[in-house]
């Protein structure tokens, strides 16, 4: 069996489904399911079972897995020994966050990091859950909160992030209906001050699983002070931190809150 396949196996691991391991490997869910099928006629052993309605490993599939991921660690480091001995601001880094900070915060000064670094290939991953950096899902992730130790991760405080009320345009403050999370996110600090701040009120109308959903055609409705602060935490691989690219985004990143969120 060639690293490829184990590739496939890793990923749907990881996605769940097939649908989501297809958009994360940029092809389609059937050729997903071949190769998946292929391996598991390889190994003469079935590798996962669905299990209301995701992927979970069988025994085998566990083994193959964590085969699969000694593997990608000493490819990675194969790559990460060759790729960063001569110091060249080149190569790919894969970077987490959630959605508005990727579209809000990121996205606007790409143009200046790929000017300064025109060989550097950043792969954005915009997602509401976190990905994990110990299985190598992505090599740089910011969070809104101080992470849970990790084996071989580095993190470090950015910043602060503050959050303000907002209401539609051309509307009073008075009565406003409230826009919130789902419940599935209600454990997060916004999303808990907001059932404070709205208790007693209707309830909301609308929510949402992204702050990037709400963000059309609003104006600020609290005033100059925040409402609430969230801390901003980089998080790396230990390993990746005197890696030519890897540095580069990092300390690109750390200029960017400065000038951005507390300039």
């Amino acid at each position: 069996m060639d690293w490829d396949d184990l590739r496939y196996i890793l990923i749907v691991s990881r996605a769940g489904t097939l649908a989501a391991a297809a958009r994360r490997l940029n092809v389609n869910q059937t050729t997903v399911a071949r190769r998946l099928a292929a391996a598991e006629r390889t190994l003469a052993t079935r590798l996962f079972e669905r299990i209301d309605g995701t992927l979970q490993p069988t025994k085998s599939g566990e083994a193959a897995i964590a085969h699969a991921s000694r593997v990608e660690q000493d490819v990675r480091a194969l790559e990460l020994g060759i790729g960063g001995a001569d110091g060249e601001v080149s190569g790919l880094v894969r970077l987490t966050a959630v959605p508005i900070l990727i579209n809000r915060l990121i996205i606007p000064v790409l143009p200046q990091l790929h000017a300064r670094h025109p060989r550097l290939r950043l792969d954005l991953v915009a997602d509401a859950r976190n990905a994990s950096l110990t299985r190598r899902e992505a090599d740089i992730a910011l969070r809104l909160a101080r992470p849970e130790g990790g084996r071989g991760i580095l993190a470090r405080r950015l910043g602060y992030l503050d959050y303000a009320v907002y209401g539609p345009r051309r509307r009073s403050a008075r009565h406003l209906p409230w826009i919130t999370y789902e419940e599935g996110l209600a454990h997060l600090p916004q999303a808990r001050w907001m059932e404070t701040a709205s208790r007693g009120e209707a309830l909301a109308p609308l929510s949402v699983s992204d702050a990037e959903t709400i963000l059309q055609a609003i104006r600020r409705l609290s005033g100059a002070e925040a409402v609430l602060t969230r801390e901003l935490w980089l998080l790396t691989h230990s390993e990746l931190r005197h890696h030519g690219r890897f540095a580069a985004v990092v300390a690109w990143l750390g200029d960017l809150v400065k000038t951005r969120l507390t300039g």
